[in-house]
């Protein structure tokens, strides 16, 4: 069976609405992506010149110098084992290599809810990549599920940020603990510990600050907050959520570095994926940071942040491809 049908199959699986707004959030990326891929591979034979122009346009879709050069290694490998002719063979092939470097070698991919007690949520990511709404999104996707949702609002830095929080609150209907602005971050999170216990909450969901024109401060600060969880519920944060902007590209990759220092990040938040053609970042990130994507935002509604699953991804990417291979 081939990959594209394999593929298919693992994803008919899921629901067809998932699956959709995968299709639809990433459609800028494919047609940037694999149309470009695509024409490379529409030629006479397999040569160094193809295998060039297929560096030029992965990394010019953010997947990375680094990530890249390996795709292109493996692609050649797998080129020279299996015996290919035809470069239009390739498409099913590179995009195997791109699952695969998804799934990652630890294959980790869902969250760390726990069955039971309560389950400690920090988000950290700089400002304006979306943190405090995909804690809105997400508080109201756990609360759908019968889940007993607290907010805490531990960004009390940044102007607005402590309103933000609240009117998801209220827009989703759980509570927020809050200080006022300026305050410690830590014991706000210390007293939002303590109310979701008192209050027999299932999850608690931490907002921090994002600013990095003063590094250290930020660090130190997230590090407070890292200890003073931990201090309370000693298997805790049980996910730390690194929050990045798909638009912002390999800067990103920068972020996740800087806040890797600080914190023990456990995975990603991808923001804002359909507004940008180059989607490879998720690959990128993925690879070279050996973390992994564990929600992206393929929209504005509420609904739009869906879990990460590699599988739709590829899927979503090479959707024509994948049709054009049954017809």
């Amino acid at each position: 069976m081939s990959f594209f049908k394999r593929l298919k199959e693992k994803v008919s699986q899921t629901t067809g609405s998932v699956t959709q707004k995968f299709v639809s959030g990433l459609s800028k990326t494919s047609s940037s992506l694999v149309g470009a891929v695509g024409s490379v591979l529409n030629r006479s034979k397999i040569d160094e010149e193809m295998y060039e122009e297929l560096e030029d346009i992965l990394i010019g879709a953010d997947v990375g110098v680094n990530t890249t050069l390996e795709i292109v290694d493996r692609l050649r490998r797998e080129v020279k084992e299996r015996k290919v002719k035809e470069p239009a063979e390739l498409q099913p092939i590179l995009s195997e290599i791109l699952a695969d470097l998804l799934r990652g070698e630890d294959g980790q991919q869902g969250m760390n809810i726990q069955a039971e007690g309560l389950t400690v949520i920090l988000f950290v990511g700089v400002n304006g990549v979306g943190k405090t709404t995909t804690i809105g999104k997400l508080a109201n996707k756990y609360k759908r599920e019968g889940k007993k949702v607290i907010l805490a609002a531990g960004d009390t830095f940044r102007a607005g940020a402590i309103e933000q929080l609240e009117v998801w609150g209220e827009r989703v209907g759980v509570d927020v603990i809050r200080h006022q602005a300026g305050s410690d971050p830590a014991a706000v999170v210390f007293d939002g510990i303590q109310a979701a216990r008192a209050r027999g909450a299932d999850i608690l969901l931490c907002d921090t600050a994002g600013r990095l024109q003063n590094k250290v401060n930020l660090m130190e600060e997230l590090k407070k907050v890292h200890r003073v969880v931990k201090r309370e519920i000693p298997d805790a944060p049980h996910e730390t959520l690194l929050v990045l902007d798909a638009t912002t590209g390999q800067n990103a990759l920068q972020q996740a570095k800087i806040f890797s220092e600080a914190v023990d990040v456990s995975g990603i938040v991808l923001t804002k994926l359909d507004g940008t053609a180059k989607g490879g970042i998720v690959i990128a990130i993925r690879h070279e940071l050996g973390l992994p994507v564990k929600w992206v935002g393929l929209g504005e509604k509420v609904d739009d942040l869906q879990e990460f699953d590699p599988d739709q991804y590829i899927h979503a990417l090479f959707q024509q491809e994948i049709e054009k291979a049954e017809e």
